[in-house]
């Protein structure tokens, strides 16, 4: 991966449907350059697509919510991950390491709905113990970022 390579990544974070004329002319290459670099980077698996991002407050789902998992003994996390496609408010999860098995992003519309997500998880779902946090604000960051990074200090 080169700077042009950096500047075409960086590109298409901030905008997605970019096409190629207006990439190749952000970073001064024809179009069917572009078009070979980026077929080139979804293959090597660093591009792995485009997608839509929802705004959750627009859905009117303003409170979200980072919830701590802890599982029961007798329930697999392969059968707990499966079973959160069952739970819209769950928008992602993430399984850690330390006390907690998973967390949980859960959007929902007031507190009482986390209350019965919660009370979901426990019941069908396999958890023991739940630990949520609610979020206050969020500090938008650019991933592209990453691209300039060399070596860890």
């Amino acid at each position: 991966m080169d700077d042009i390579d950096r500047d075409l990544l960086g590109a298409l974070v901030r905008d997605g449907r970019m096409t190629y004329q207006e990439l190749a002319r952000a970073v001064r290459l024809s179009a069917n350059a572009v078009a070979e670099r980026i077929r080139r980077l979804k293959h090597s698996g660093l591009l792995r697509g485009y997608h839509a991002e929802l705004d959750l407050r627009v859905l009117g789902r303003t409170l979200v919510a980072l919830t701590d998992v802890r599982l029961r003994d007798d329930v697999s996390g392969r059968d707990f991950e499966q079973s959160l496609h069952a739970v819209p408010q769950v928008v992602s999860a993430a399984h850690t390491t330390g006390e907690y098995d998973y967390q949980l992003r859960i959007a929902c519309t007031d507190p009482g709905e986390l209350e019965q997500v919660a009370e979901v998880l426990k019941r069908g779902h396999g958890a023991r113990q739940l630990r949520s946090r609610v979020i206050l604000s969020e500090v938008e960051l650019d991933p592209s970022r990453l691209l300039g990074i060399s070596t860890l200090r």
